[in-house]
């Protein structure tokens, strides 16, 4: 899913809607939009009708539309006052009311049980109706009482919580790894690729506390990490961390359960299953074999969990049960939903179609909904399997309050950074317990822009925003809590979703979408309060067509955007008429981090794009032209040589620096240093360098475009995550990144130590 920065321009003026076009636009459907080229689009007739189609909107004939339109208005002023309305804390509140009164008494009780009464006053000049009522100074979710109407009413503090905010907690608690007054740095991972000198075949949760604290010991103050969203454990082949299951549950492949039954217990389990040889294979290898090893690793956690009676004690019995206790209907639906997937997989041998036994659409008709009674006696018949994947997230849950504790208690003022996909497979756990909320037939997409000609079509299921309005966000504060429980921060990824979201019909082409308008203010407020509630700091992923000023806003929120080396380049204005147009023009010059937007975080790369070696070197192009992913007739030696200019732009910025100087390297000799200690020099919040940039790797986590023939979200690292903080090489970039942070506050900057 890669996603570029381009900054849309404002919106084109454009002629009087049609009745399809009225429809969309009641609908939260933009007919007209911007592209990449800053050139206004107008969506087809055509593709309105697909996806109003979609939504359920007849709209074949002007009145089919006008029809539509009646009926969404009318539904519109039967639920005028929602389950919960959204305010900021010292501003009026504003809730929506049909009636003409010009007041209303209204009754507040505050989350303490506070009362406070008083008369809200229709607001003036507002056809749709809003009755406006005095500031509330209290953060939290409020019952407000109007009339005999009744809503939540959520109050957020004006701002996410902060880095600085962060530091502070951190500071009066006596530990901040890059200490007082610092402009800290931290460490990107790939959870799955760290080795930390164990048979497990991937990274797991013991392998990111481990990390958490050698990151610690170079004065990190933060580890962002892959989602960890909850996968298929009955179909591995599915393991990408951005398709997931759910967005609301863990992946069981992670946890480490010797961390809760001890390391005599897990060797014991893989004794009496005879596996200690094949695990010991699979760790052996430079890429993780998911299809082998996952089978294996929940073979061992269903060994331990027959004999959990015996193997636990009962401080550990009861919080497992605390937790299936707390996790209520939806951890339960989760656990039914992978039961029953696992079991008509099992099946699918003896005449059902395998095909669709996995995907809940294509299941028997009583079993769609976990609300149906034959799912209900298929948990009581079937209860030690429905328990046993509860008791799988348990065991993550528990391994990422690990995590997060190692973190802390090592010094790290953030720690986990964790990230929250842009939705979840449409045959999985989340869409099939949310179905009032999730848009169905429908995946979140792409508009075609400079590096996706095509479009893009990601495959998952996204929120709708009447559903989550109707249902008063439960399944967006759901999600969000549930992301937030055991981490310092959080990554939102495409945070371009909570304005609009790119909707690609079920079969049509990526190109044949079209935007869905997104309550942004109401959906940003509810990040803000969680993000206060559990002290952790909200970056958005905000690369991609970005609406016009959708950067303001999110920074006016607290909500840190991301700041990519690749992308950060300086404007270039047209060429004067003198300018001989055969003469190609030369890359846009790199822009000092220093003059970067402050407000986000600043980084190398991503796991969508090339390692600064990876870069230099060209290895992103050489994929590219093997897997004919190149621009349409472009070839790789024209690659090549646009990639060379690219090198002495980068080589040019770098001498300007002060941070190099005399011939440029080859492209086997990437300056790594030296771009870590310029990245050093951002007066962003947050400075995020990826692992495998610290390492020196050429390989990328994963290449957009790509499913099986680019090893994606499968690459190992080699070194021993424990033994980070040792490595020389790895700890003069870590100094060279801290020298340039340290001497970029007092406006000096020197070469970076060499390593």
């Amino acid at each position: 899913m890669t996603r570029r920065t381009h900054r849309s321009a404002a919106p084109h003026s454009a002629p009087p809607p049609t009745p399809l076009q009225k429809l969309a636009l009641h609908a939260d459907l933009l007919p007209h939009w911007t592209d990449a080229w800053n050139q206004p689009r107008t969506v087809s007739d055509d593709a309105l009708r697909r996806v109003l189609d979609g939504l359920g909107l007849p709209c074949s004939t002007p009145g089919q539309c006008e029809a539509a339109r009646a009926w969404l208005a009318a539904d519109d002023a039967a639920h005028a006052l929602p389950p919960l309305v959204t305010a900021e804390r010292g501003q009026p509140v504003a809730v929506p009311w049909p009636h003409t009164l010009p007041q209303r008494a209204y009754r507040l009780t505050l989350e303490d049980g506070a009362i406070v009464t008083g008369t809200a006053v229709r607001a003036e000049g507002n056809p749709a109706g809003t009755m406006l009522l005095p500031p509330v100074d209290v953060c939290g979710y409020h019952r407000l009482e109007l009339g005999d109407a009744r809503t939540v009413l959520a109050v957020a503090p004006a701002r996410c919580y902060g880095v600085a905010d962060a530091l502070r907690h951190a500071g009066h608690a006596g530990r901040t790894a890059a200490g007082a007054g610092a402009r800290p740095w931290g460490l990107a991972v790939q959870l799955y690729s760290l080795r930390r000198g164990a048979a497990c075949g991937m990274g797991d949760l013991t392998a990111l506390a481990q990390c958490c604290t050698s990151a610690a010991a170079l004065h990190a103050d933060a580890v962002a990490i892959n989602p960890l969203h909850a996968g298929f454990a009955a179909l591995p082949q599915r393991y990408s961390p951005y398709a997931p299951s759910s967005r609301l549950f863990l992946n069981p492949l992670y946890a480490d359960p010797a961390a809760v039954f001890g390391q005599q217990a897990l060797d014991a389990a893989i004794a009496a299953l005879g596996l200690g040889e094949r695990l010991a294979a699979l760790e052996a290898l430079t890429q993780i074999d998911w299809v082998t090893l996952a089978p294996l690793r929940y073979a061992v956690l269903h060994w331990l969990w027959q004999r959990r009676e015996t193997l636990l004690p009962r401080a550990a019995l009861d919080d497992c049960a605390a937790l299936r206790a707390r996790g209520g209907t939806a951890l339960h639906a989760h656990a039914c939903y992978e039961a029953i997937q696992a079991q008509r997989l099992a099946t699918a041998g003896n005449g059902m179609n395998h095909a669709a036994a996995p995907d809940w659409r294509c299941w028997p008709v009583t079993l769609r909904s976990p609300a149906d009674a034959a799912v209900a006696a298929f948990a009581r018949d079937h209860a030690d399997e429905v328990a046993y994947h509860a008791f799988l997230q348990w065991l993550a849950a528990d391994g990422m309050a690990r995590a997060q504790r190692a973190a802390r208690d090592a010094g790290m003022a953030v720690g986990v950074v964790c990230d929250l996909a842009v939705g979840a497979d449409p045959g999985g756990s989340q869409a099939w317990t949310r179905q009032q909320e999730i848009l169905a037939g429908f995946h979140a997409g792409a508009p075609p822009d400079l590096y996706n000609p095509l479009g893009q079509d990601w495959g998952v299921a996204v929120f709708s925003p009447r559903g989550l309005r109707r249902q008063g966000y439960a399944a967006f504060l759901e999600m969000l809590r549930a992301n937030l429980a055991h981490c310092g921060g959080l990554r939102i990824d495409h945070v371009l979703g909570l304005a609009r979201m790119w909707l690609v019909p079920a079969g049509a082409s990526a190109s044949d979408g079209a935007y869905l308008r997104y309550p942004l203010e109401d959906l940003l407020r509810l990040v803000a309060l969680e993000s206060w509630r559990h002290r952790a700091i909200i970056i958005g992923e905000n690369l991609g067509t970005v609406p016009p000023e959708l950067n303001a806003t999110l920074a006016a929120r607290g909500v840190l955007g991301i700041d990519v080396l690749w992308f950060q380049r300086e404007a270039v204005e047209a060429a004067a008429a003198t300018v001989d147009p055969a003469i190609e023009a030369g890359p846009a010059p790199f822009q000092p981090p220093a003059q970067w937007p402050p407000e986000a975080i600043a980084t190398t790369s991503t796991h969508d794009l090339p390692t600064v070696a990876g870069w230099w070197s060209g290895r992103d192009l050489e994929w590219r032209a093997r897997l004919k992913l190149l621009a349409p007739g472009e070839t790789l030696a024209q690659a090549q040589a646009a990639r060379a200019r690219e090198r002495g732009a980068l080589w040019q910025a770098l001498n300007d620096a002060g941070l190099c100087h005399g011939p440029e390297p080859g492209p086997a000799h990437a300056p790594l240093d030296a771009v870590l200690a310029w990245l050093g020099t951002a007066r962003t919040a947050l400075r995020v360098v990826p692992l495998e940039d610290l390492l020196g790797e050429a390989e990328q986590p994963n290449l957009p475009g790509t499913t099986s023939v680019h090893p994606n979200w499968q690459r190992r690292l080699d070194p021993d995550v424990r033994a980070l903080a040792d490595a020389p090489a790895l700890r003069a970039r870590v100094q060279a990144i801290r020298q340039a942070i340290r001497s970029g506050r007092h406006g000096t900057l020197h070469p970076p130590p060499r390593g």
